[in-house]
């Protein structure tokens, strides 16, 4: 990135913030929206100082990374394998493919009391709605992968001796994986908006249901310091699955589409 881009982006987070402050000093009320009871960034700088050196930041962050990135490890093992399965075969398609379709559009929020019942512990159901969350991104995100794949370099492979595995690992999975990364990255920002939604409501830790606590308190800078952990959270731990992908695939240059 050149660094008048980099300015400009600057520029329009400063932008952004002055803007807040001023709504937020002048209680504006702009009848569809109303700035009276919003805290000011000054407010909300005030209030991550304080949870930065608050001895419970070490258990929110800590309870929500485990939960998200367990969460998402199981979602990636189980969604790649899916997707493989259901893109190579048709029988396996035709077996699975139409429940994960119907599950697919349930929104996270709706299995929680179905989490409650069927994990004995709490931190098993937030896991569980992390893992459904994640899920789905990656095995849709996997099937088109191997379903783009141009099948001529399968019988390329099979004429000249290669056996079935060695088709999945050398030309199959290297095909796809630009497919299967970015299904991870969307995992991963599901499964952050998953696990928030699931500590509001059954969490006893975790930067979710610190916001949450922080609206039931009143203390409404904190609410936007937890929506701001969370928004960096979901942000770096996305940038990670997609540096990490890069990392996989030296040979793909994605497309900026522009300058």
């Amino acid at each position: 990135m050149t660094s008048a881009r980099a300015a400009v982006r600057a520029g329009s987070v400063l932008v952004a913030l002055a803007l807040w402050q001023l709504a937020s000093l002048q209680h504006l009320d702009a009848r569809v929206v109303n700035f009276a009871n919003l805290p000011a960034p000054t407010d909300v700088a005030r209030a991550t100082w304080e949870f930065l050196h608050s001895p419970k930041i070490g258990y929110h962050v800590k309870n929500s990374l485990l939960r998200v990135f367990i969460g998402f490890g199981a979602a990636s093992l189980v969604g790649i394998a899916l997707g493989v399965a259901i893109g190579r075969s048709k029988r396996i398609e035709d077996a699975l493919l139409p429940s994960l379709e119907i599950l697919r559009p349930i929104p996270g929020v709706a299995w929680i009391p179905l989490a409650i019942l069927m994990f004995p512990s709490t931190e098993g159901s937030i896991v569980f709605i992390t893992f459904i969350g994640a899920l789905f991104p990656i095995v849709l995100n996997t099937i088109h992968g191997i379903e783009s794949l141009d099948p001529r370099l399968v019988l390329a492979s099979r004429s000249l001796g290669a056996k079935t595995w060695s088709i999945l690992r050398e030309v199959v999975l290297p095909g796809a994986l630009p497919s299967i990364v970015t299904g991870l990255s969307i995992g991963m920002g599901s499964a952050w908006f998953c696990l928030v939604t699931a500590e509001m409501i059954a969490g006893q830790y975790g930067i979710g249901y610190y916001t949450w606590e922080s609206y039931n308190l009143q203390r409404y800078p904190d609410i936007v310091v937890g929506m701001l952990f969370i928004g960096f959270f979901g942000m770096a731990s996305s940038a990670l699955v997609k540096h990490a992908g890069l990392w996989l695939m030296p040979w793909y240059q994605p497309n900026k589409g522009g300058s």
